[in-house]
């Protein structure tokens, strides 16, 4: 299995005011779903953080995204191992295949890889 990156989600109502802080910072904006807004590096674009008002599909606001190479091998993986599926493996209309699981201390991992 590949990791290709790991982003942290930060669950704001104040998209805009962290996406100006984090500009401060040399972040630019990537992406912006409405519901979810994404910065970056712009010397190292895998570099990122999001901001999500809520998650689209999903029950919770994920703590972090994690960008696999075969997210269908890591859900196999994950299912065999007994840990807590949050939200099922499912292909998203954003152009992402997903599912969320629960780690040992709680936090809400989304596990995607993209189309």
């Amino acid at each position: 299995m590949t990791i290709r990156r790991v982003v942290p989600n930060l669950r704001t109502e104040a998209v805009e005011e962290n996406q100006n802080f984090y500009g401060l910072l040399g972040f630019e904006e990537v992406m912006n779903l409405g519901w979810i807004s994404t910065v970056a590096s712009p010397s190292s674009p895998r570099d990122q953080v999001s901001f999500m008002t809520r998650d689209l599909t999903g029950p919770v606001v994920p703590d972090l995204s994690v960008e696999v190479d075969d997210v269908d091998a890591v859900y196999a993986v994950v299912r065999e191992s007994g840990a807590e599926i949050v939200h099922p493996l499912q292909d998203e209309e954003w152009g992402v295949r997903r599912f969320f699981v629960r780690d040992p201390d709680g936090r809400v991992v989304n596990v995607l890889s993209h189309r």
